[in-house]
Formats: structure tokens, sequence, C-alpha cells
């Protein structure tokens, strides 16, 4: 900056420290002073500063994923539970209580312009990742690299966390949806029709016994809802004191088989993703094959498994039901305070008093569905004979790789780097400030010394068992 306040600093700024500085700046110099970059800690504080305040932007939505037609807002009519807002024009979800948010994470990418744009127009996620969760691409990639490609698929993903719904907890006022999340869009359909395949591929394994013993059940249909296929990878989990006498809990004598690869890579991208977080890369799991009328009753996951944890669903979306007190109705029907839709190929991740306080249950299902339910074993519990999975260690989010900016010869000081979030914002401020300059010249140099880095609403885009024959041991 060319000395714009030569001698003392204007009296706006005395008292007011930083804050007071970048109140005399206009647009252009916040710009400056922002890409001249940060060190790793503080750029990570301000980027979640800023999508905090990117979240209280987004108007109150409910984006549910459709099989078809992909990410949608759904109407009033779709979907009970909906009604219109104030206005009329932005429908919403009511829960019990208190109303419910939609809110977006958004993290800027290198060329998030185009980024944004190429994103708009693959709005039914068919792009399509070289990670061995997909096949050959829908569309024409257009030149993208597989960086690019997986940025914008991460574009994609609808995030909601911020159910909420008061109960009386020991007397307390408690939000017991706290920690829940869903995360849409995470898997196409192509990828969904994939890891479909390999789950009923896996089940008639089971049937011929090509499973060790513990990893594959099919009881007998003995009522409406009792009966769902469960195959279990990782651990033998017990449900109910077994026939010889272990209570519920992991059996840590018992072997089950690994992880499927396909399963590894869902994992893999969950964490890489932001939707589990690396220190609780999941080792087990436990996939459910409902037909229609099958259910899951009301329960807390065992606290052999910490958390979080999470369940994706497939072929058929359904809803779970949540609160801290749920009621069987009859065989198949429950009831409860809340009831949340899973859309096909969503993420819903179970943490914190959702997972601890709220029971949660799935009532008899409209059709052929499949969960799998990822979850990491607690280091005391794991089963004698576990070893880790070397592919599942190490798992990094993804980020954009940080520049490192050069310091003069002679300075040994750690050099401060900028990653390609604070380059994005001055690179689509710049872009758009020069066409604004071209279609109204005359105006640009108006700008006043108050004008926000971030002032523009298009600045950002919006965040029992089976007989089997010769069962393997």
């Amino acid at each position: 900056m060319d000395g714009d306040f030569p001698g003392k600093l204007p009296e706006s700024s005395t008292g007011e420290g930083i804050i007071g500085l970048l109140k005399t700046l206009n647009r252009d110099e916040l710009f400056e002073v922002f890409s001249q970059g940060f060190c790793q800690h503080c750029e990570a504080l301000l980027e979640k500063r800023i999508h905090d305040i990117l979240n209280k932007r987004v108007s109150e939505t409910s984006l549910l994923y459709d099989s078809k037609q992909g990410l949608t807002v759904c109407s009033a009519k779709d979907v009970s539970g909906l009604c219109p807002s104030e206005n009329g024009s932005e429908p919403i979800i009511k829960l019990p209580c208190q109303q419910s948010t939609v809110a977006f994470n958004t993290i800027l990418t290198p060329n998030s312009e185009s980024s944004k744009q190429l994103a708009r127009n693959h709005m039914n996620s068919d792009i399509l990742l070289n990670d061995g969760l997909g096949g050959t691409s829908f569309v024409t990639d257009n030149g993208l690299s597989e960086e690019q490609k997986e940025q914008i698929r991460f574009l994609q993903v609808g995030r909601k966390k911020d159910f909420v719904h008061m109960e009386k907890i020991n007397g307390k006022s408690t939000n017991v949806l706290k920690g829940l999340e869903l995360h849409t869009e995470v898997f196409n359909a192509e990828e969904r029709k994939k890891i479909v395949e390999c789950v009923y591929n896996l089940q008639r394994m089971g049937q011929k016994g090509q499973l060790r013993e513990r990893t594959y059940s099919e009881p007998r249909k003995w009522m409406r809802g009792k009966g769902r296929v469960t195959i279990q990878f990782g651990c033998c989990y017990n449900y109910a004191v077994d026939k010889n006498g272990n209570p519920p809990g992991i059996i840590r004598d018992e072997e089950v088989d690994p992880l499927p690869p396909l399963f590894k890579q869902m994992i893999k991208r969950m964490v890489r993703w932001h939707i589990l977080p690396p220190t609780c890369v999941p080792n087990s799991c436990i996939v459910n094959i409902y037909d229609e009328g099958d259910c899951i009753p009301p329960h807390i996951d065992h606290h052999d498994f910490v958390r979080p944890f999470c369940t994706v669903s497939f072929l058929t979306e359904c809803n779970i039901l949540f609160g801290s007190s749920l009621k069987i109705v009859r065989p198949g029907e429950f009831s409860g305070p809340v009831s949340i839709p899973l859309p096909v190929g969503s993420v819903l991740i179970l943490n914190g008093n959702g997972a601890d306080i709220a029971k949660h249950c799935v009532p008899a299902v409209p059709g052929k569905r499949i969960s799998i339910t990822f979850r990491r074993m607690d280091d005391s519990k794991v089963p004698y004979k576990f070893s880790s999975d070397p592919e599942l260690l190490g798992i990094k989010p993804l980020i954009v790789s940080p520049l490192a900016k050069s310091t003069p010869q002679g300075h040994s000081q750690r050099p401060v780097v900028y990653s390609s979030f604070v380059k994005s914002i001055v690179q689509q401020n710049q872009h758009r400030n020069g066409q604004f300059a071209k279609d109204k010249p005359e105006e640009t140099a108006k700008t006043t010394k108050n004008d926000s880095f971030l002032c523009g609403k298009d600045d950002f885009p919006p965040l029992g068992r089976v007989k089997k024959v010769g069962s393997r041991q």
C-alpha cells in the first residue's frame, strides 16, 4: 500500500487494534492483506470463521437426494413435515420443538470459480473417480485432472449438522440430537450400483458357506420385521446373550472375515471428504440386508464401539427415528419425536448425544434396502487375533496443498504459507471486479473504505443363522 495514510494512523483504528486498522482499508487493500498468507494455524482459524459466517447465510432449506434427479429442494407437498417459509418461497423442515436448519460447509479450491461452474454442470454427481468405487464416467472429463474431479464431487456433498430436538434429561433441557450429521450425495448412482452388487455377491458367498461362520447370518423370518440378513466384517458383535453365554458386545475369541476391498475404499472416501474424522477410522462394519417390512428396534449402539460411527444407505430411502424414549407400537412399527429421512447414497454420522442419549430405530422399510454401518472398535475390545489393516492407516482428509512463500535470504524463520482457500478469494473477486470495471468503469472509483471483503452474495458456492454346507472356519 503506497502510503494512503501518511503520518499517524486514522482515529478509527486507535484503541481497536487490528480490527480498527482493517476498517480503514477498502476491498482491494483487504485482498492484498489476505493474499500475503498466514501461518497454518491462523489460516485454519480464519477458514473456520468464514465457514461459520457462510453457514449463517444459507437459507433454511432441506436438500433431499433423489436417486434419479440428484440433490433437490423438496416442496411442502412432496415430503410430510415440510412447510413453506413465511415468504412462501423456501420450504423448511420443522422438527418437534425447534426448526431445523440446513448448513453447508464449503472448502474453496484452486480455480474455484471454474470449479463452481463445473459443479453446476454436473449436478447429478455423474463424475466418477479413479478410486476403486466407480466405473467409466458418464460424462466427458473435458481434460479434468483426478484432483479437479474429486474437488467437484466434494463440493456437491450436502452437509446438515444442525439437528435439534430438546428433551428433559435428568431435569436439564438437552438437545438429544447434538452430534448427528447427514451427508448427502456421497455415493452416486454408478457407485451405489457397484456397492449393492458387491453386497449381494457377499450374500451369495455366505449362503454357499464361503464366508466364516460368524460373518454371515440369515435367521428364519418368524414374524414381521424379524430376520434381516446381517454380514459382519472385522469383528463378531453379539446383539444379545448367545447360546454360549456371551454377553452383548464384541466376542473377542471369534473370527470373522476382514473388510472387503470395496468397503475400505468407502472408508477412505468418507475420511478424505471430511465425513469421518481421521482420528476415528472404522475397522469393522455390519451390513444389513432388508426385505420389505424388515426393521431395527430401538437401541443405543454398544460402547465396545467408539464414537463417531456412521451408516450408509442404499436401494430405498427410509426414515430413522430418534428420541430418548421410543415406543414399540406393534411389530415393525415404532413411534418417536424425530423422524429423519435417509436418502440413498447418504451417510448418517452418529456422535455425541445423538449416539449416546437418543435411541434410534428403523421402522419397517417400504422396500428392499441395504445399510452398511461402519464403526471403530475400542482398542481394549478388539478380537484377540485382530490386526490393523495397513491400508486404513494414515488416511488424510482432502486439503489443498499449501504453497510455501519464500523468505529473504539469510532468514531462517518458519515460512508463511497460503493455500488456495485464501488465494481463491482473491481470484474470484479480481475476476468479478475486473468484469465490473469493464461494464461500469465510472462506478469502480466509488469504492468506499468500508467495503467488506465478503460482502458479495455470490462470492462462495453454498456450502439367527442360515444352514450352510461346509462353512469356512
